[in-house]
């Protein structure tokens, strides 16, 4: 009975946002279809991560957004601007109730994930969906700019990433001939990861050079222990868990301390060094890509280019 009412009073705020259309809008093409986005948003709902950092590197605070991956409940890099949003649960399982009581006026969200729930947003509230997260953080962040009316602050920010990504080329010289390895240790799998994901984007971007054994336009692979071979280049980046649980700091114990990995060439030379996971990895957006180009500078000793 009570799941019946808790129902019924959510169909009732659903539909009282959505009688309230906005006094001017525009139509604008999405991956779930066509939708009338209001001009100017001033409540808006993020349901991405790296969304997020997209709308906060705009100059936009949501007044909703889904909570980050690791943080309590958002990223420490990101933590202070948000002090008022509301946590919305997370990117697989948006709290809906609370997100209806925020009257928001635009909801952006991602097909990838939200597209069994997209009519449920739609009804609290215009919806906006990227086709999907991860690779296309860049061009999601563009997409979103233009959603919002920002079309020049977002075309800005990417120019100014792709700036400093050249610069740091430049600054490189020679090293930026280096072969670079990227590695996950985790409980659940160990993967090599290939070019397709968000550091590996980076490196790219940079102009760095990947193993052969690396140099796949792929995301991941998850491996065993005999392939530890492949992780080998003249520098190795790897991450775990950055909580550092019991679990996980046995795990990568384990790994690093294989003789298959002891003998390395990049682990010999010293160049085996662990980078932050959710700078790295899991956090996905602008903000996060600067603090991975700062650490690179760091790595190589280079003049920061912020």
């Amino acid at each position: 009975m009570l799941k019946h009412q808790a129902a019924a009073g959510f169909l009732v705020i659903a539909a009282a946002f959505a009688l309230a259309a906005p006094l001017s809008a525009r139509e604008v093409t999405h991956a779930m279809g066509v939708t009338d986005v209001p001009d100017n948003p001033q409540r808006i709902v993020m349901l991405t991560n790296e969304g997020t950092e997209a709308l906060l590197y705009l100059g936009v605070t949501p007044v909703g957004a889904v909570q980050s991956w690791d943080g309590d409940p958002w990223y420490d890099h990101i933590a202070a601007p948000l002090a008022d949003t509301v946590a919305l649960g997370t990117e697989l399982a948006v709290n809906l109730e609370i997100l209806a009581t925020l009257e928001p006026d635009l909801i952006l969200g991602t097909k990838v994930r939200q597209e069994a729930i997209y009519p449920q947003l739609s009804a609290i509230a215009p919806t906006v969906m990227s086709e999907t997260i991860g690779g296309t953080w860049q061009d999601n962040l563009k997409f979103y700019a233009d959603v919002i009316g920002k079309p020049a602050e977002g075309e800005a920010a990417i120019a100014t990433l792709a700036a400093r990504t050249s610069a740091i080329h430049d600054a490189l010289g020679e090293a930026v001939n280096e072969e670079l390895s990227f590695v996950r240790f985790s409980p659940n799998r160990t993967r090599i990861y290939y070019k397709s994901n968000f550091g590996g984007l980076i490196l790219d971007q940079i102009g760095f050079a990947r193993p052969p054994a690396q140099d796949k336009d792929e995301f991941a692979e998850e491996v065993t222990k005999e392939r530890i071979p492949d992780m080998d280049g003249d520098r190795i980046f790897y991450f775990s868990n950055d909580l550092n649980s019991d679990e996980s700091t046995a795990n990568l114990n384990d790994w690093l301390n294989d003789p298959l990995w002891i003998n390395l060439d990049g682990v010999k030379a010293g160049k085996a060094q662990r980078v932050s996971e959710i700078i790295w990895n899991s956090a996905g957006g602008i903000y996060a890509a600067h603090l991975m180009l700062d650490d690179i500078e760091a790595i190589y000793g280079l003049e920061s280019t912020r």
